[in-house]
């Protein structure tokens, strides 16, 4: 199953809200005008625009309101990848080179600023304060969990339970604020929109563990991504965290000292380690058992068509290779 199959409930609406968000992109400053045109060449999935229309779809009608959200979380996220490429000092993004790749930090930055900035105006022009304050949580949390994993890749002492508050912070936080804005966008009966917040809550945390295994396990050469990324910045996710736990304690030193090494060949190493010790194979019942909470979030919706892409979506990302 693929996102465009995924989408065809909503493949109209998902169309309107391309051409919006084009439009809203647009400036009378010459240069963001080019840079964003750059951005739209990227083709990014779409994952959150499409979970907002999905939500709202399955709570009523789709309406401007949901346009307005799918376009203050597609800015949101737009701005975080483009400052995080800063921050990674990333050369590419999905495949052709990063904005501070061609146009340096100071503009990437800036760019990123704006972006968020006209996510407020949105919100703020069409007196969604509700949205916001939405938006503005999932921003504080993601900024959270950022910290929190740097704060640990420096005393390398992460555990299960704090990798587990980084993921929900920092990943999870805008995949359920995206499910809980469509859905406000259009429930009569709020208790559905915190029931799409479990269900985005669940598949952000899926998804991010995912993503996590990838880089043990490699990825179709897309996107630019590659293995041992996680490794190399000395990230403790869910596989090393462990398989530390699980292996002797001599082993688990001797890996814990090539960690902290300078060597820059040591991925085989860890990877090595990390499938003999069942990291991956943990990390992968963990993704199974967090999609059957996100699915099990959506027993109550009657809308088969779209209630079914969503259900598919928790599928391929807990299955998806890239």
């Amino acid at each position: 199953m693929n996102l465009k199959k995924i989408s065809e409930p909503i493949s109209s609406e998902l169309e309107t809200f391309e051409k919006q968000f084009s439009n809203v992109l647009k400036s009378k400053v010459a240069l963001i005008d080019i840079i964003t045109k750059y951005i739209l060449k990227q083709k990014g999935k779409k994952i959150r625009p499409i979970l907002v229309l999905l939500s709202a779809k399955l709570c009523g009608e789709i309406n401007d309101r949901t346009y307005i959200a799918a376009n203050l979380v597609e800015l949101l996220h737009t701005a975080t990848l483009i400052h995080d490429d800063v921050v990674d000092d990333a050369k590419t993004r999905r495949g052709i080179a990063s904005i501070n790749a061609v146009w340096k930090n100071k503009a990437s930055v800036l760019i990123g600023d704006y972006l968020l900035s006209k996510g407020l105006l949105i919100s703020l022009e069409n007196n969604e304060y509700g949205f916001l304050q939405l938006t503005s949580e999932a921003v504080r949390r993601m900024s959270e969990g950022e910290l929190l994993q740097i704060q640990k890749a420096r005393n390398f002492d992460a555990t299960e339970e704090t990798y587990f508050k980084v993921i929900s912070d920092k990943t999870a936080s805008l995949i359920k604020t995206c499910c809980k804005l469509g859905a406000l966008s259009t429930a009569i009966d709020k208790t559905d929109v915190e029931k799409l917040g479990v269900f985005g809550e669940n598949l952000g945390i899926s998804f991010q563990l995912r993503d996590d295994i990838l880089d043990y396990t490699g990825r179709k050469k897309l996107l630019g991504k590659s293995t041992g990324n996680d490794l190399k910045e000395k990230k403790f996710t869910l596989p090393l965290i462990v398989s530390l736990r699980n292996a002797p304690k001599k082993r688990s030193n001797e890996i814990m000292k090539l960690i902290k090494s300078d060597r820059t060949k040591k991925f085989d190493e860890v990877f090595d380690f990390v499938m003999q010790y069942g990291g991956v194979e943990y990390s992968i019942q963990k993704v199974n058992d967090y999609s059957v909470i996100a699915k099990n979030s959506l027993k109550d919706f009657k809308d088969r068509s779209v209630k079914d892409s969503m259900m598919e979506f928790v599928d391929f990302v807990s299955g998806r290779e890239y």
